[in-house]
């Protein structure tokens, strides 16, 4: 688990700042950009940094937000939940990205 201080919302408005501005969602083993309905598969995209969470108050409310770059230079963020109560989709399909699109190159805490 990483130690921060900053909670989720801190860092994607951080990255925001970078260019970051795009959120997404997993549906039908799809990533899905929020405002444009654009799909990636699984092979299109990048995670350039991720960050674990766990809740201050309740250990098991658990997040992971990774960075993305997609093949159609779209960059932007998704949150997701895991543990025990998390969206298995989200983290189905980010486990089938190659490992080869898969850094911490954009890492702000590495910055």
């Amino acid at each position: 688990m990483e130690n921060q201080s900053k909670n989720e919302l801190d860092f994607i408005k951080e990255y925001e700042s970078k260019g970051y501005k795009n959120s997404y969602r997993v549906q039908e083993n799809k990533l899905i950009e929020n405002e444009t309905k654009s799909e990636f598969s699984s092979k299109d995209i990048k995670v350039v940094a991720k960050h674990r969470y766990e809740g201050m108050s309740n250990p098991e409310d658990m997040s992971i937000l990774y960075v993305i770059e997609t093949n159609k230079n779209t960059k932007g963020t998704i949150l997701a939940p895991y543990g025990p109560a998390g969206d298995t989709g989200v983290l189905e399909f980010i486990n089938e990205i190659p490992e080869e699109n898969i850094s911490d190159s954009e890492n702000i805490l590495n910055k």
